[in-house]
């Protein structure tokens, strides 16, 4: 049961480190810290996509489900509406790359758009 618990709080840790990645530029435009966190972060995510590594919260993930005595993934809550939103079906090394570019190219317009805010005159 701890070993499911902990695969099912990965996949949901997982899930927001993920968010983080894609949205992490928004906190940054209200609270300037986030920038420490967020680059990071996003650095990571654009070179999992780009050079297909492998994540260490993955790895992690499915050794719990296999202390636990799972085989798959499916089941709960958690397998069957988090899951597919991390691991999409069909993904292939060519969706990676075009999923790694929306998320350049998101952040790079959010970070625009931060930039603009922080340079413009306050009056």
């Amino acid at each position: 049961m701890l070993f499911r618990l902990t695969a099912d709080t990965l996949v949901l840790l997982h899930l927001a480190f993920i968010l983080l990645v894609l949205f992490g530029g928004l906190l940054v435009l209200r609270w300037r810290p986030a920038l420490l966190v967020h680059i990071p972060a996003l650095a990571w995510g654009l070179a999992v996509e780009y050079l297909h590594l492998g994540c260490p919260l993955t790895s992690w993930e499915n050794r719990m489900r296999s202390a636990a005595g799972d085989a798959g993934y499916q089941g709960g809550f958690v397998e069957h509406y988090i899951w597919p939103l991390i691991y999409p079906a069909g993904l292939t090394p060519q969706t990676q790359l075009l999923l790694g570019t929306v998320v350049l190219l998101l952040n790079v317009g959010i970070y625009g758009y931060v930039l603009w805010r922080w340079r413009r005159p306050t009056g």
